[in-house]
């Protein structure tokens, strides 16, 4: 969540984010990817988790983040509506561009409904033939220039040629672009885009002797389609009967539709099953070869099965076949029919069901498709036969050839595949044959300009045939080809062609872009008969001529020298032929038609007229709405390049407003519709450029954001161009051109240097991606003299160094400013009374005066907290740059010296800050540390900045602070052991006492504050380091020492009888040597070499402190041991005490029950003895310390009884001396044991020594003693356990 907050902070609630939004270039993919940075960054610093992957993580993240961007959960529901910005990436529609410039240019919907229709932007006709006549136009106009002499002013005379050469080059080279485009393919007419190309070379269009067309050159393609509908009159037809139609080209392939069952016969009708879909029984003939119209036969045959009675006889009879003249006859022999009748096909067709003698040509029909394998015997000398023979009328096809397309059924029959031709005639006769044992056939004449709903047909029969009166129901469409303009019925006479006045059929043919021919047909011929090809023609209507006898309405077409009249018969036909004619010529001349003439001179009026050419009728609308100015304008008069400028600002405008974010690149349409202007209308490559810039240019410095590659490609095609390298191959520059590409080239200078300088706004978090460093490229294209020389690698460094300089200081002032507002801002929301001081906050700051006078008032505190905040913003101004804009591939990695150079630049104004706030910091405080360690830890993990100005200069101002702050630190410390152990209650604290808790967490505290300086200078942090290790040992060593002189003194005070009890004082001593030692190891020792200058020196004294402290110890339980001994001294053998104490219990015992003497003694040093076990044990927390205490304590207490002993070796042991040494000897053994002292340390030489002298003074105390011992024995038993307890 930490990077998530960090986005959401640092990136979301930027000021610099917010405004780069505005000017449009932030898109969510920038967003998205700073996110990505934020989270990849904060996953790669945490430790690995076993089954989950980082990457993982990631993409969960990343997930996350597009379905919250998206506004809602789930991923998979697709977003209901596309944007219009959306939409403008896409590739637009002719419809969409329209309302897309309709938007740009501000024009109602209804004015560009009137130009549409009235310039016919719908008819692809009209169109091709006005960029004819443009172009023509504008080849007109070099003419006129070259002529009249006004040239633009260029930068070398010379030039002025070369500009001539250059417009007809364009022009022709569009032409050839245009020429080049085919227009026998059908669909939809595209606008093409007219690509300029590098080639220079001119092409003649008008050499007549190049483009001579002939007669083979004009080649019409057609697509012929023919449904059968239903047919009528079928009396005699079974309903379970098969039923499909066959039909062919003459002289060419076979069609058949697929096969349907009939029904019952309803009012004399009968229908296929399923007739009403056509698909079902439609037949089309698509070809790509040559099919000039002029009357072939296609002939059609409903094929339907034959009565039972026609078919084959019995198995034993041989049918008689005299009768009959067809293929089967010459086939069919006894034998052949005796060996097919044992066959059958798997849908029960048998030979019987085969042969159909009634069928005139062939004599048999395939039942099935399988019947041609099967009965392959019969068919293929019938096919073969048929072949040889010629005839075009078949019935049967041959199984292999057919195969099913899509929902149309063809039949490719073995007739030779020779290419239908067609000629040109009014009609072309198609007999459509239906057999029905006897040949059924209709002729139907379709033509391109035939109805194409479907008709009925009489079908003409045999005389045998049972039903005479056959209809069929018949659909047949015959679409005209793309480059067939035009076609029909025409009078025509001419001086080289059509000599006669005579009624021709004619055909209006593009041969090419910039080809037509007027071609006249005769029926059944391929090519035509006779052709005008159109160029340099000029069409008009004309008057009746007086003696030519046919046709209604005049027309002429006139060329130099030649001039050909023509004539039909209606006048709406006559207009039609005049538009074709006129698009065809690429005339400039617009004829009229007379009718309309004369009605609206009549009328007085512009009403348009029924008989009026459409466009004629949108004509005179556009002019009733103030419209017929620019319909009517010729296009090669109007001032195209300033035009272009308008159209480009504006749709740039609209570019730059849309929500997508764009930096200033157009969308593929826009791209595309003023291409097509520039090569249509011949703007200038570098005029659309410089014009370009330019707009560029003003936004950039108005605050939008744009893309420095797209300003990068458009001057690099001006410098190309204004150098001479001709990047679109036009060599002539202009004056203006030239002086505006300097003004130009300086604006953008300034503009970059500028948007270096603020790099970190202009672009912030380095977004866009690649905008820096496509920045710096272009400026350093910007500063060469010319496109072949480079410029000096120093030359561009010395302006990005200079550029930075300024962004350091820009930098500076805006973070200090944001400092101080939002260190104001955070002083109203912490005051009592924010919500009145929020209303007065903007005001506040925005005085000046009254700033000044409260930045006086500030406390040296608060102004080194509000140091700190601007270093902290430092930090992340130079992590930003460092993640942004220098690393790895970023901006500024081409000059990472530089980058460097910026970011000392910058710490040194923050110095000037610092050193102020420092300054006026009171003597001897340590506020400060803080702000060293936060620049501190940041400049020593960089490489370019550790031990750079900055970071010396830091070191220099904080190393006195440094020093002075371990001398006091180290005057306090010993101070506070003086008085610490003086007041020293020795009550325990943690693991030690008071005062060597307070010693040891300052010592460590003390030094892990000089390390967590991390101090960059080797030298002195090896110094400091030294320093304070010797400190804590010497302090150490001081605390060691009052430790032991005080556990003497505690031990001095206590008693020395059996009622001592070891204090908690002792123990916490103790425990006081045990925490040092501890503590020793890592306050004292040095890495590696160092270790035992200190670390060994005061381990080795705290191990002599504590053998003198367990001594000391030891020497007073012995003390009290020799007191307990010393009672027992008094009933020594032969002394006065002892005889008196001996007669004084007999004598005594013999009245009262006298207790076991000496008991009490031995036991109060046995409670003495457990009681300081089990303290010590408890206490302290050494436990190799308290078994040294124990073995020394125990072998101290055995040697000073065995001496006791040894001292009385001539003497008898009173039995109260025996019967106590015997119990605290047990006693003690035991309870040494219990404690972990080792078998080997019990029983020593020492202790067998005591236990054998007390054994035999228990055995002569048994003999003499008449008593005994009451029970005490040095031997074990359970009673005496029991008692213990």
């Amino acid at each position: 969540m930490n990077a998530v907050q960090s986005y959401y902070e640092v990136f979301l609630k930027s000021d610099r984010v917010a405004r780069m939004v505005q000017s449009g270039g932030c898109s969510a993919n920038d967003s998205r990817e700073v996110f990505k940075k934020h989270i990849e960054k904060r996953v790669r610093s945490l430790p690995e988790i076993d089954g989950l992957s980082k990457e993982t993580v990631l993409s969960s993240w990343m997930a996350k983040f597009d379905a919250i961007y998206r506004g809602e959960e789930d991923p998979r529901k697709q977003q209901a509506r596309m944007t219009a910005s959306a939409a403008s990436e896409l590739i637009l529609s002719k419809e969409q561009l329209y309302e897309m410039f309709q938007n740009i240019l501000g024009i109602k919907k209804f004015e560009h409904q009137l130009l549409y229709n009235a310039c016919q932007l719908d008819n692809p006709d009209e169109q091709a033939a006005q960029i004819r006549r443009e172009l023509d136009g504008r080849l007109q106009m070099a003419d006129q220039i070259a002529r009249e002499r006004k040239f633009p002013k260029f930068v070398s005379k010379e030039m002025e040629n070369m500009y001539i050469e250059e417009l007809k080059s364009s022009v022709n080279l569009l032409m050839a672009n245009l020429e080049s485009m085919p227009v026998s393919k059908g669909g939809e007419f595209k606008l093409q885009k007219l690509k300029r190309s590098h080639n220079a070379s001119i092409i003649d269009m008008g050499e007549e002797s190049e483009n001579q067309l002939s007669k083979s050159d004009v080649v019409l393609s057609f697509s012929l389609e023919v449904v059968i509908m239903e047919v009528q009159g079928l009396k005699s037809l079974a309903p379970n009967r098969i039923v499909y139609c066959t039909m062919e080209v003459e002289g060419g392939e076979k069609l058949q539709t697929d096969q349907a069952e009939a029904s019952k016969p309803t009012k004399s009708k009968v229908q296929c099953r399923n007739i009403r879909r056509i698909k079902n029984l439609k037949l089309c003939k698509n070809k790509s070869t040559r099919l000039p119209i002029r009357r072939r036969s296609l002939h059609a045959r409903l094929q339907l099965p034959g009565r039972a009675e026609a078919a084959l006889p019995a198995k034993d009879e041989f049918p008689a076949l005299s009768d009959h003249n067809n293929h089967l006859v010459k086939v069919l022999t006894p034998k052949l029919s005796a060996e097919l009748r044992a066959k059958c096909t798997p849908s029960a067709f048998t030979v019987d069901d085969v042969g159909q003698p009634s069928i005139l040509t062939m004599g048999c029909m395939a039942g099935d498709e399988e019947s041609y394998e099967v009965f392959k015997e019969l068919f293929d000398p019938i096919i073969e036969d048929r072949i040889s023979v010629g005839l075009h009328a078949c019935s049967l096809g041959h199984r292999k050839g057919r195969k099913q397309d899509g929902q149309n059924a063809w039949l490719h029959d073995a007739l030779p595949k020779n290419q239908v031709q067609w000629g040109s005639s009014e009609e072309a006769s198609v007999p459509v044959v239906v057999a029905l044992l006897r040949a059924v056939q209709v002729i139907l004449h379709p033509t391109p300009n035939s109805p194409k709903q479907s008709e009925w047909h009489k079908m003409a029969v045999s005389k045998n045939c049972p039903d005479q009166d056959l209809k069929i129901k018949l659909a047949v469409r015959m679409d005209k080809p793309q480059n067939m303009k035009h076609s029909g019925y025409l009078w025509a006479i001419g001086k080289n062609v059509w000599k006669r006045w005579k009624k021709r059929f004619f055909v209006l043919v593009q041969v090419s872009q910039y080809t037509f021919a007027m071609c006249s047909y005769r029926e059944k011929k391929a090519e035509p008969q006779e052709l005008l090809q159109l160029d340099g023609y000029t069409v008009d209507y004309t008057d009746p001529q007086p003696g030519l006898e046919g046709g209604r309405a005049f027309f002429n077409a006139v060329k130099e020298g030649d001039t050909v009249i023509f004539a039909s018969d209606d006048e709406q036909d006559r207009i039609l032929w005049v538009q074709a004619m006129y698009r065809a010529t690429g005339q400039s001349h617009k004829p009229v038609p007379p009718t309309q003439v004369q009605k609206l001179n009549a009328k007085g009026g512009n009403v348009p007229q029924l008989d009026a050419p459409i466009s004629q009728f949108y004509a005179d609308r556009a002019q009733k709405h103030g419209m017929d100015e620019f319909i009517s304008s010729n296009p090669c008069n109007f001032d195209h390049a300033s035009l272009f400028e308008m159209v480009q600002r504006l749709t740039l405008d609209h570019r730059l407003n849309d929500s997508y974010s764009c930096l200033g690149w157009f969308s593929p349409g826009q791209v595309f519709v003023l291409d097509e202007y520039c090569a249509r209308n011949g703007v200038r490559g570098c005029h659309r450029h410089l014009c370009y810039l330019r707009d560029l240019l003003e936004r950039a410095e108005n605050g939008a954001m744009i893309d420095p590659t797209l300003l990068h490609y458009s001057f690099a095609f001006c410098a190309s161009h204004v150098h001479g390298n001709r990047p679109d191959g036009i060599g002539t520059v202009t004056v203006e051109e030239k002086e505006r590409f300097e003004e130009i080239k300086e604006r953008l200078r300034v503009l970059l240097e500028n948007q270096i300088t603020h790099f970190r706004y202009c672009f912030p978090f380095g977004r866009p991606e690649g905008a820096l460093k496509a920045t710096l490229s272009l400026l350093e294209r910007v500063l060469m003299k010319d496109i072949v020389t480079p410029v000096p690698q120093e030359e561009v460094k010395t302006v990005i160094r200079k550029c930075l300089e300024q962004a350091a200081l820009v930098n500076y002032s805006r973070l200090s400013e944001y400092a101080k507002i939002e260190g104001k801002k955070r002083e109203m929301y912490e005051h009592p009374v924010f919500c009145l001081a929020s209303q007065v906050m903007d005001l506040t700051i925005q005085n000046q005066k009254d700033a000044e006078n409260v930045g006086r008032l500030i406390t040296p505190a608060k102004k080194l907290e509000d140091t700190i905040r601007l270093a902290e913003l430092v930090i992340e101004v130079l992590q930003q740059n460092e993640e942004h804009h220098a690393e790895g591939k970023e901006a500024f990695a081409w000059w990472s010296d530089l980058m460097v150079e910026h970011a000392e630049t910058f710490l040194s104004l923050f110095a000037v800050d610092m050193d102020a706030a420092l300054e006026v910091q009171p003597p001897d405080t340590w506020d400060s540390f803080p702000l060293f360690q936060l620049l501190n830890d940041f400049l020593r993990t960089d490489y370019n900045l550790c031990n750079g100005k900055f970071h010396k200069h830091l070191q220099d101002l904080f190393a006195p602070l440094v020093v002075r702050y371990v001398d006091l630190m180290e005057s306090s410390i010993a101070q506070s052991i003086h008085r610490g152990f003086e007041r020293e209650s020795w009550e325990p604290v943690n693991n030690g006492s008071g005062t060597s808790e307070d010693l040891f967490w300052k010592l460590d505290a003390l030094q892990t504050f000089i390390r967590d300086l991390h101090w960059p200078e080797e030298e002195f942090g090896k110094h400091l380091e030294q320093r304070l290790k010797l400190m804590a040992s010497d302090m150490i060593e001081s605390c060691v020492k009052r430790t032991r002189i005080a556990f003497e003194v505690k031990l001095q005070k206590t008693s020395r009888s059996t009622d001592f009890r070891v204090p908690q004082s002792i123990c916490t001593m103790f425990n006081v040597m045990v925490d040092a030692k501890a503590q020793s190891t890592k306050l004292c020792s040095m890495e590696m070499g160092q270790e035992h200058q200190y670390h060994s020196k005061i381990d080795e004294l705290i191990e002599e402190t504590v053998k003198e402290m367990i001594t000391l110890l030891v020497a007073k339980f012995v003390t009290i041991l020799e007191g307990v001994l010393a009672k027992l001294s008094r009933y020594d053998e032969g002394t006065l005490f002892s005889s008196f104490l001996s007669f004084t219990v007999k004598a005594a015992s013999k009245y009262v029950d006298v207790p076991k003497p000496g008991m009490d003694v031995a036991d109060a040093y046995v409670t003495f003895v457990r009681h300081s076990q089990d303290v010590l044990r408890d206490k302290v927390n050494e436990e190799m310390y308290i078994e040294r205490l124990f073995d020394q304590w125990y072998n101290s207490s055995v040697n000073v009884i065995c001496t006791w002993l040894t001292d009385r070796m001539d003497l008898q042991l009173h039995i109260y001396q025996l019967k106590t040494l015997i119990r605290m000897v047990k006693k003690t053994y035991r309870d040494f044991r219990l404690q972990g002292v080792l078998d080997s340390t019990l029983n020593s030489k020492t202790y067998e020594t005591i236990r054998n002298r007390l054994t035999v003074e228990e055995a002569t105390a048994s003999v003499s003693e008449g008593g005994g011992l009451q029970g005490i024995s040095m031997k074990d038993s359970d009673e005496e356990d029991e008692e213990d307890d």
